[in-house]
Formats: structure tokens, C-alpha cells, sequence
């Protein structure tokens, strides 16, 4: 029979873990709100900002930059997870994503460089092997589109000696506060069907954030650009490509909070219930050592009839 001590500090320790998992439930709630709407407000900016940059793949100017073409190099992987655990699935959702798009592309480990925004993603891969070009932490909820020019700094150096010939940024894609989807899109070379593809998944059918008058979206036929095409796409294609990713991160914060948030709050009625299962225990087993005594002392009182 279980030992009424151990039974209780069990009970103390659930309901001490169950306090702790309450308090982090409540934090992830605050900062997932203002993730949220972060993450949702920019969704218009970055729709735009790519939206520019899908209609200008299909010029004949834009088609010539590098950027707009694949080259012979290695395949960059620019992974976005969190520093910190207790998100369910956040993080190995992102890794497999990562992991089933490296098998579908038959790359080997030699083929792949890494870029990791989040300790979980760096210290993941470079445990196996791969390069990990770059890491970066993911603390910061305030993370600006500056702070992540380093990353973009790093993809286009590779990209302009060769190196880097093509770049897919895994992700969660954040859907609701209770679903996240982990996401793989290429981003270089840029190209008008997957800034169309990237956009579609960026605008909401309806709501605050859908397109207004999606019905006037219409490219012109030509454009004229000045000064002349190079310069204006060697300035504008790193700052829109920065945009990309800047939004993956966006994205990846609201997932992180919004999946905390709901991991903690599991992990808090997990705690009550055991707490309350081993009340019914403990009662079970006080009840059962006081029927054993009476017993006895009825036995004894009986003996010395």
C-alpha cells in the first residue's frame, strides 16, 4: 500500500507544478496577443511588398538579375524555430518539414548550408552534420526587419560567389491560436509563381486583413524603370527578400506564443486532475490505515474479554 507521506508531497509537487505552468500559461497569453496582431498587421505590408515583386518577375529586365535565376550551388535552408521548449510540436514540426523537403530534393548533407533563427534549429542540425552557415537567436518579440538583414546579408553573399544557388525558409505558419502549420517555401530564386503562391497564403479569404479590392489587382503590361534596371533591382530585390523572411519570423513568433500557450494550459489541467486523483487516493488509503486500527483495537478489546 502506498505510503500516505509520499502520496502527499506527490500532490504538493503537482499542484506546485501546476502553479508554475498557470503563470506561463498566462505570459504566452499576453505576448501572444501582441504577436498576433503583429503578425497579422504585417501580413498586408509583406502581401504588398511581394506583390511588387511577383510583377516584376515577369519583366524581361527583371528576369536576367541572379536573383531570378537558379544556380549551380548549394541549397540553403533558412530554418525559423524558438530558442526555448515547452511549445508541443512548434519546433520538430519545422525540423520534419525541413527534413522531408532536404529528402524530396535528394540533397545530401554536402549539398546543404543552414541558417538558424532559433537555438533549437542550430543546435538540432549541427548535432547531424550540417553546415550551420549562421545562427541567431529568437528571443526578442521585438525583432525589427533590421535585425534580420544580417541573415539576408549572409543569403545573398553566398548566392552572389556561388555558392549558394537556391533558398527555402521553413517555418510555422500561424492559422489560428490553436492550429500552426508548418511551412517550406523557396524564396530564391525568385520567381513569379511562388510570389504568386507565397501571397496566396499570406491573404486571408475575408476578414480585417483580406485584400480590399482583390478584383483591381491587376499588373500592368510593361514597365519602365529608372534609372535604368539594374540598379533598381540590385536595391529592391534584397529588400524585398528581407521582407520574406522578416514575415517567416513574424509568423513563427505568433505560432510560438499561441502554441506555448496552449501547451501550458494542457500541462495546468493535467496537473489539477492528477492532484485530484491522488487526493482520491490519499483519502482512500488515511481511510483505509484508520478502519485497519479500529480494527485492531477491537480485536485487542475483544482478546482480553
Amino acid at each position: 500500500m502506498a505510503n500516505l507521506k509520499d502520496i502527499k508531497l506527490k500532490i504538493l509537487s503537482y499542484k506546485k507544478t501546476g502553479t508554475v505552468t498557470h503563470a506561463m500559461e498566462a505570459v504566452s497569453a499576453v505576448k501572444m496577443r501582441k504577436a498576433q496582431e503583429r503578425a497579422l498587421g504585417g501580413r498586408a505590408y509583406a502581401a504588398a511588398s511581394l506583390s511588387v515583386l511577383e510583377r516584376l518577375a515577369g519583366t524581361a529586365d527583371a528576369s536576367k538579375h541572379s536573383l531570378m535565376r537558379e544556380g549551380s550551388g548549394k541549397t540553403c535552408f533558412i530554418v525559423v524555430v524558438s530558442d526555448k521548449g515547452l511549445a508541443g510540436s512548434l519546433n520538430s514540426g519545422v525540423i520534419r518539414k525541413v527534413e522531408d523537403e532536404i529528402r524530396s530534393r535528394n540533397l545530401n548533407k554536402s549539398d546543404v548550408v543552414m541558417i538558424a533563427i532559433g537555438r533549437r534549429g542550430a543546435e538540432y542540425f549541427a548535432s547531424r552534420g550540417y553546415e550551420v552557415r549562421l545562427r541567431r537567436d529568437n528571443l526578442a518579440d521585438g525583432v525589427s526587419e533590421h535585425d534580420i538583414r544580417a541573415v539576408t546579408d549572409a543569403v545573398l553573399a553566398g548566392h552572389a560567389t556561388g555558392e549558394i544557388g537556391a533558398v527555402v525558409v521553413g517555418y510555422q505558419n500561424f492559422l489560428s491560436t490553436f492550429e500552426q502549420q508548418p511551412t517550406t517555401r523557396q524564396i530564391v530564386p525568385i520567381t513569379r509563381s511562388l510570389m504568386q503562391e507565397m501571397i496566396k497564403g499570406i491573404r486571408p479569404a475575408k476578414g480585417k486583413y483580406a485584400p480590399q479590392n482583390p478584383e483591381k489587382d491587376v499588373a500592368p503590361a510593361a514597365y519602365t524603370i529608372e534609372p535604368d534596371a539594374d540598379t533598381v533591382l540590385s536595391t529592391l530585390l534584397p529588400r524585398l527578400l528581407n521582407i520574406a523572411i522578416f514575415y517567416s519570423v513574424l509568423e513563427g513568433k505568433a505560432s510560438e506564443h499561441s502554441a506555448r500557450m496552449v501547451a501550458m494550459k494542457s500541462a495546468t489541467d493535467k496537473a489539477k486532475e492528477m492532484a485530484h486523483n491522488l487526493t482520491r487516493t490519499f483519502n482512500k488509503v488515511r481511510q483505509a490505515a484508520i478502519t485497519r486500527e479500529v480494527s485492531e483495537i477491537t480485536s485487542g478489546i475483544e482478546a482480553m474479554k
